[in-house]
């Protein structure tokens, strides 16, 4: 995983996402979904772009069902950007990098 990129889990979520000073991007995914992993490269630039800025961590749905299951994830990949521990953009299956630097510039200060 790139340098840039956090992990986050059902253990580590309150503290990292929503306890976060920063917003943070979370990407939900899992092994067998295609969609997820032509994300990556585009997830890897945004979190590369924004570095200290805003915190950016991919989220195994497989390995951890308690966070998927609080916030209704039904498709993958998922977006998510998360400000103050609030969920403040959603975007679902794939998304071009224009797109999320779009996104995520309008969040961050």
């Amino acid at each position: 995983m790139a340098e840039n990129l956090q992990t986050y889990t059902d253990q580590t979520w309150d503290k990292d996402v929503l306890g976060s000073q920063q917003p943070v991007l979370v990407d939900f995914w899992a092994e067998w979904c295609v969609p997820c992993k032509a994300l990556v490269p585009v997830i890897e630039a945004v979190a590369a772009q924004f570095n200290g800025k805003i915190r950016v961590g991919k989220f195994n749905v497989e390995e951890n069902e308690h966070v998927p299951d609080r916030y209704g994830i039904r498709n993958l990949p998922t977006l998510m950007l998360f400000k103050n521990g609030q969920v403040v953009e959603q975007r679902n299956g794939l998304i071009k990098k224009e797109d999320l630097v779009k996104l995520v510039q309008s969040h961050v200060g």
